[in-house]
């Protein structure tokens, strides 16, 4: 806990200069830092294990931060350099120059059902399309495209695991978490969509 409030304290010291807490062992369990993407600024969060959250823009930088420590653990500090790898990969992404992420992953934010769904959608090729449907038989139940939609939704690491990928059957884009307008352009982008 006091790691926790530490930390919220340091964020809301203006211009004070960074400092890098992934240096000090033991102090990190979970590093964040922001990212600036063409959607505007993000909250990246990584563990020992890898990649455990991406936040978009809209989402509460404090309410995220709060999640962590709550889920994963309260040793939640900033710590840009432990973000360096993630942003260069997303960086190369947005620029054309990356199809497949190699960041690893910590899927501990997700279980059972939502688990195997996310899974499977992070196998769905750079420029390819599938559904809520698929999504829901590739996780082991064919009737469930309602629930793989929710699964699909609550994704910690939107971008890395594509759930911008997933259509409605008949074609719609259905929903996400970044908007439908950043779904569109990540799919353009991409080639899925023309």
């Amino acid at each position: 806990m006091i790691e926790s409030r530490l930390s919220k304290a340091a964020r809301r010291i203006e211009g004070a200069p960074e400092f890098d807490v992934s240096r000090a062992e033991g102090l990190v369990d979970v590093a964040y830092a922001r990212a600036d993407s063409p959607f505007g600024e993000w909250i990246l969060a990584i563990t020992p294990r890898g990649l455990v959250r991406l936040a978009f823009s809209g989402d509460d930088e404090d309410a995220v931060l709060d999640d962590l420590s709550r889920r994963v653990s309260p040793r939640v500090l900033h710590s840009p350099g432990r973000l360096d790898p993630v942003r260069r990969e997303l960086d190369e992404y947005f620029d054309g120059k990356r199809r497949d992420f190699d960041v690893p992953l910590d899927w501990q934010l997700v279980h059972g059902f939502s688990l195997k769904v996310l899974r499977a959608t992070a196998r769905i090729p750079y420029g390819s399309v599938s559904t809520y449907k698929d999504m829901a038989r590739s996780a082991g139940s064919p009737a469930a495209a309602r629930a793989a939609g929710n699964a699909l939704h609550n994704n910690p690491v939107p971008i890395v695991v594509p759930c911008h990928r997933v259509l409605h059957s008949g074609g719609g884009l259905g929903g996400y978490g970044g908007g439908l307008d950043m779904k569109e352009s990540l799919l353009k982008m991409e080639g899925a969509l023309s």
